[in-house]
């Protein structure tokens, strides 16, 4: 977690009610169950004066949402960058939470933690965390994935048939999602066979 030290000073709700949209403010960086005694650059959803009630909705640059009262004191409130201000803890970058599903060829128990603890070594042993883990005996083998209009008459011709990925494994096509209109047609894989007359 990367914090800077930035001079600002906090804002009434009258003053916040004169922000727009652009104006950078700062929040509390705490999200829900997880209190963090520093704040985030953020913004505000709509600009000031449309909010009513005294509670404004802000987004920080890491996507969390919150209302905020700027004038209760049981709250940290709204910062702007003020050099007549005074010194707060500002978080200035966050790392990133990855789902993954991975496809380990013969895997077995052995390539698995063999996977983890080189991802442990690349990141940092308290960085790499598994959280729930699912492992599925899955064949080797490759499909065609394409996509069709979702409804439309069945035809033997495919020109309406668009080719979304070739060579994928069937297990990634669960993570995929077709385009609006369109559904998945999965086929077993076929090489692409090149009978060009060559001289």
């Amino acid at each position: 977690m990367n914090t800077e030290k930035v001079t600002a000073r906090r804002l009434t709700a009258a003053e916040v009610s004169e922000l727009g949209l652009q104006d950078g403010i700062f929040v509390s960086a705490g999200t829900d169950g997880l209190p963090l005694d520093c704040y985030a650059p953020a913004f505000l959803t709509e600009p000031g004066k449309n909010f009513e009630g005294g509670a404004f909705a802000v987004r920080t640059i890491f996507g969390e949402e919150a209302h905020v009262l700027p004038d209760n004191a049981d709250e940290s409130g709204i910062w702007i960058a003020d050099k007549a201000g005074e010194e707060i803890e500002v978080l200035q970058s966050a790392g990133v939470l990855l789902n993954l599903a991975l496809f380990v060829p013969a895997g077995n128990k052995d390539s698995l933690e063999s996977l983890y603890s080189a991802a442990r070594d690349a990141f940092g042993a308290g960085i790499v965390q598994r959280w729930s883990e699912e492992t599925v005996a899955v064949p080797d083998v490759k499909v065609d994935l394409y996509e069709e209009p979702a409804r439309g008459r069945k035809s033997a011709n495919s020109q309406n048939r668009d080719r979304r990925a070739l060579d994928i494994y069937p297990t990634r096509v669960r993570f995929l999602e077709p385009s609006d209109g369109w559904r998945f047609v999965v086929e077993p894989h076929k090489e692409v066979v090149d009978e060009t007359p060559t001289i």
